[in-house]
């Protein structure tokens, strides 16, 4: 039985300037590097105690000349692409690049959901570990979805990927933030993002961090910007939204001891 359906398998990180990306990411949150020649051009994964958790290459032409900016992409698991973007086609998503296989690491499909956002489809070449782990400090702990629609947008994705609905938070004004697991360790929320948010639908991933002060205070002088927070969410937690020196944004998650 595959364990990995609708997990989280991958990040990552396309920019503008790598060298520049590649130094705020692991001067802020303490991520190691790795080179890899995909044959395509360069291309860098991030680490954490040695294990790969994402990767970073320059923004495509193609993206570039479509008016995409700087931004972060989410890889979720599949046993089946050709047939999870198939079914995604038929619930109204748009197939941005139709299924294709990456030498020695799986194959692959880029998806827009019937409200705009992407997330790529993947199966690796390898199964990953069963079942996945609890996410540590450095690896992303949540992700989040800001769409035109919450409530369309999670049925799309409980269809797809099988996710779970734990809870329906009322954040007032914001409307309904639907919480759900992807994988036994892997949480996020969906919600209507606010009419003053002019960015289109669209992910937004949480890393771990140990000391949520202290990375705030270092990201600007780091060239990045805290776009919003710090600021208590239900639980004890604490979060941060930033954006990097080239724009792509991302989010910061401090975790409450048990």
């Amino acid at each position: 039985m595959t364990t990995y359906r609708g997990a989280f398998l991958w990040y990552e990180v396309m920019t503008s300037d790598v060298a520049g990306a590649r130094a705020f990411y692991t001067e802020l949150l303490g991520w190691g590097t790795q080179g890899w020649d995909n044959g395509e051009g360069e291309y860098t994964m991030f680490t954490v105690e040695g294990k790969p958790i994402g990767g970073l290459m320059e923004l495509p032409e193609e993206a570039k000349k479509m008016g995409a900016p700087p931004h972060w992409m989410g890889y979720t698991g599949t046993p089946d692409v050709d047939a999870t973007t198939a079914q995604a086609s038929k619930l109204g998503a748009k197939i941005l690049v139709p299924p294709m296989d990456i030498p020695k690491v799986g194959r692959w499909s880029l998806i827009q959901d019937p409200q705009g956002a992407m997330l790529a489809a993947f199966k690796p070449a390898e199964a990953p570990a069963a079942p996945l782990p609890a996410p540590e400090v450095g690896q992303i702990s949540w992700h989040e979805l800001a769409t035109t629609d919450a409530e369309a947008a999670w049925k799309f994705y409980e269809a797809l990927y099988g996710w779970k609905r734990t809870q329906t938070m009322d954040m007032g004004p914001m409307g309904p933030y639907h919480l759900f697991m992807a994988s036994e360790h892997q949480g996020g929320g969906v919600f209507n993002k606010p009419k003053d948010m002019p960015a289109p639908s669209h992910w937004l991933f949480y890393a771990r961090v140990a000391d949520l002060e202290k990375t705030l205070q270092r990201c600007p002088s780091l060239g990045g910007k805290v776009l919003h927070g710090p600021e208590e969410v239900p639980g004890g937690d604490r979060v941060a939204q930033c954006a990097d020196p080239q724009g792509a944004h991302f989010a910061v998650h401090w975790k409450k001891p048990a």
